[in-house]
């Protein structure tokens, strides 16, 4: 009898620390679960933050109204003076205002890496402003945080841009003015529009498409603007 009392205790003693060891077990697990979560969706927003920043900013200020683009002080008026006269872009809608870097070899990813650290990139053997060619720029749409603020993210909103926006590019000192004429979304292997023909001066702008994907490309198009 005593015996059978021993093992009955022993049993519930098993039983009982079988418990506590799931329910320790479950709790850890859980715990787990909740952090891998919240860590998932902090990494989200690290990612997507110059985005989020950039389009925040865009909805409480909106499209930037009434400056004009200009390398003098104009009495009576906002000026927005570009970053570069030497060559660079400014696209008063957005507040994009950069350094254009020239002849960046567009299929070397170290070259155009090292490019965009310093502003937007003009792909090798495209157009100048006054040529009457395709001039051809692209900029970078980094995939997280830390790549956002080594690689610019100039044209994170140039789908804000619609027919008729002016995009301005100093090129020698001189300024040029062109606007939007065109805006589509195209696969990311679609390199033709690099060295795209055209009867008339025209500037092409390319991003990745959804911002901080390289999912597919966005390509604004715009003319020379005479007047």
């Amino acid at each position: 009898m005593p015996f059978l009392l021993l093992f009955s205790s022993g049993t519930k003693n098993q039983s009982s620390l079988y418990n506590i060891l799931v329910r320790e077990l479950s709790s850890i697990l859980i715990f787990l679960g909740r952090t891998l979560i919240a860590l998932s969706l902090i990494s989200l927003f690290l990612i997507f933050y110059p985005v989020l920043k950039l389009e925040l900013q865009y909805w409480i200020l909106g499209p930037s109204k009434g400056s004009v683009v200009s390398l003098d002080e104009i009495k009576g008026k906002k000026v927005i003076k570009p970053l570069d006269e030497s060559f660079g872009i400014v696209i008063p809608k957005i507040r994009a205002n950069s350094k254009i870097v020239a002849e960046v070899n567009p299929y070397k990813e170290r070259e155009y890496q090292l490019a965009l650290t310093r502003g937007v990139a003009h792909a090798k053997s495209t157009g100048y402003p006054g040529q009457g060619k395709n001039i051809f720029l692209f900029s970078h749409s980094s995939v997280d945080f830390y790549n956002a603020a080594r690689y610019n993210s100039i044209f994170y909103l140039l789908e804000k841009l619609e027919n008729n926006d002016e995009i301005y590019i100093f090129y020698k000192g001189e300024k040029y003015k062109y606007k939007v004429s065109e805006k589509k979304i195209v696969a990311a292997d679609a390199v033709s529009y690099i060295n795209l023909k055209s009867n008339i001066e025209q500037l092409t702008l390319m991003t990745c498409w959804p911002p901080g994907t390289t999912y597919k490309r966005l390509l604004v198009i715009a003319t020379l603007s005479k007047n």
